[in-house]
């Protein structure tokens, strides 16, 4: 099986590229900034459901198919940034004191939940990421390497659970502060909405 070593390696590679700003982070930090720490975690629930779906994928194959196919990867990537653009889209028309929305109910977070599954299954970077990265940490004369994939994946899983849940926490700590500040507050949807056209914008202009 995988060497502690090893484990310990891809963990490290995991939590860097976790950190570095992305599409999901910034999704999960957009919601905890305008709704509440517990909106980042449905979200981020939604992306790791998400993230299931690209480890399978990278241990079947798939997501060598929809690399090598420019075809397949072009509608993907521009269904995903359409997502973002209409998210957008939804922000810039509210009309609602975003701080207002902490009285949300169940339902409201189960959309989270579902917009952070489709966020990050329509990114096809991330099947490509995984398809580039769990390989170089495989090793092959241990065998059983789908199982080896798939213990590498749920390890990326947990881990990036864990830190959008932190990266939750400090934006709805940030967002108590901003409500002492009304001129940021009414701003707020704006600025959801720009960055939710900026991840947009870099699916759409990602290469193959």
């Amino acid at each position: 099986m995988i060497s502690l070593s090893l484990l310990i390696s891809f963990l490290g590679a995991s939590i860097i590229l976790c950190i570095m700003p992305g599409p999901d982070n910034l999704f999960v930090l957009a919601q905890s900034l305008t709704q509440s720490w517990k909106a980042g975690v449905y979200t981020t629930l939604g992306l790791c459901t998400g993230l299931l779906v690209h480890i399978s994928a990278a241990v079947l194959g798939i997501s060598a198919i929809i690399y090598q196919s420019t075809f397949i990867f072009t509608i993907v990537k521009f269904a995903g940034a359409a997502y973002l653009i209409y998210l957008a889209w939804q922000a810039f028309h509210a009309k609602e004191d975003p701080f207002t929305i902490h009285k949300q109910n169940k339902m409201a977070y189960k959309d989270l939940y579902k917009k952070g599954i489709l966020m990050n299954i329509l990114n096809p970077k991330v099947s490509l990421f995984f398809l580039a990265l769990l390989p170089q940490f495989i090793n092959p004369n241990a065998g059983h390497v789908s199982l080896q994939m798939f213990t590498l994946g749920f390890v990326f899983l947990v881990q990036a659970f864990i830190l959008f849940c932190l990266f939750s926490i400090f934006a709805s700590t940030l967002r108590k502060w901003l409500i002492g500040k009304p001129a940021v507050a009414r701003r707020l949807n704006k600025i959801q909405g720009t960055l939710f056209v900026l991840i947009g914008l870099k699916i759409a202009f990602s290469e193959n």
